[in-house]
């Protein structure tokens, strides 16, 4: 649920990474970061316990557009890619806007997506999010390794609401912000609305 300060005349807005742990969630948010707020002397927040890592920052994109004159602020978060630290990848949908389930595209990779998936549906339930409604995108990561599965099998495989889909290399930044700037798109899109 974005959060609206009238002062500064701004919308906050939660975008979540989910998907299997070394999926690439974490090499996303580090090239969005140094291509933005890094070199706005912005900061990246790296919340770790000794079981798990969190990395979060928020920066203002200029081309997503405003919602009734407001700009729009978008904090973006990872969640652990581990299963086992559910707890946390609860607390950290808590209010989420849109989420960007990075899929890794490799063929032994391919429990670990579904098992996030079915995860992430869970855990959106369990917070009263519907999930058929919520802005979704999926990223079909490591599309550079010789072991990735066609994109048609991924997307037949991990496609749950006919959601945009984009390929991706993260830590070459390609497909990175394509996904970012839709997800964006529809977060915004549902803003208006409401």
């Amino acid at each position: 649920m974005s959060f609206i300060n009238f002062a500064s005349r701004e919308i906050n807005c939660k975008i979540v990474y989910y998907g299997p742990g070394l999926g690439g969630k974490t090499t996303n948010l580090q090239y969005i970061f140094e291509q933005t707020a890094g070199k706005a002397g912005g900061k990246m927040i790296s919340l770790a316990t000794e079981t798990d890592r969190t990395l979060f920052f928020d920066f203002l994109p200029l081309d997503l557009g405003t919602v009734r004159g407001f700009k729009t602020r978008f904090h973006l978060y990872t969640v652990p890619g581990q299963v086992f630290y559910d707890a946390s990848r609860k607390l950290i949908l808590r209010g989420v806007d849109g989420v960007i389930f990075v899929a890794d595209s490799q063929e032994e990779r391919m429990d670990a997506n579904l098992e996030a998936i079915e995860n992430l549906q869970d855990n959106l339930k369990e917070h009263g999010y519907d999930f058929m409604k919520i802005p979704y995108v999926l990223q079909l990561n490591k599309r550079d390794l010789p072991s990735a599965l066609p994109v048609e099998e991924l997307k037949k495989q991990l496609s749950r609401k006919d959601e945009p889909t984009f390929e991706a290399v993260a830590f070459k930044g390609t497909g990175v912000f394509e996904t970012l700037k839709e997800c964006g798109r529809l977060v915004l899109a549902e803003l208006k609305k409401g």
